[in-house]
């Protein structure tokens, strides 16, 4: 009986451990998704302010972004703009841009998306539109 026990009390520490291991794994994946989203809106924010707030609205084909502050820091952010069109609206011109950023923990070459990365790697992507 008492072997009985130590078997039954073993299996179920097994199974335990397991459970808690996995559920952990899966809080930090989560957890570097939600991180990962946060660097594609940050990128998204900046690619807004470098054609609204700046005098000559600079618009470039790509640019990666290494240097974020806080718990974004190891995430890498790839943003693209790109002039979609133009249309005039009374005596002026308007400008459309598209705005995309990706963001991700193991950028192949300093840049994000990253084709070959392994099982730890998260990437989230954002886009936007802007008209100036």
């Amino acid at each position: 009986m008492v072997i009985a026990v130590l078997v039954l009390l073993g299996g179920l520490t097994t199974f335990a451990v397991g459970l808690v291991t996995s559920v952990q794994s899966s809080y930090a994946r989560e957890l570097s998704f939600a991180r990962a989203t946060q660097a594609a809106e940050a990128g998204l924010d900046w690619g807004r302010w470098r054609i609204t707030a700046v005098p000559a609205p600079t618009c470039t084909a790509a640019q990666t972004l290494t240097t974020l502050p806080g718990t974004l820091l190891p995430y890498a952010v790839t943003v693209r703009c790109t002039l979609s069109g133009t249309f005039a609206e009374g005596p002026s011109t308007v400008r459309v841009y598209r705005i995309d950023s990706s963001a991700c923990n193991l950028p192949a070459g300093g840049i994000c998306p990253n084709p070959t990365a392994s099982s730890d790697y998260v990437q989230a992507t954002a886009s936007a539109i802007v008209e100036r």
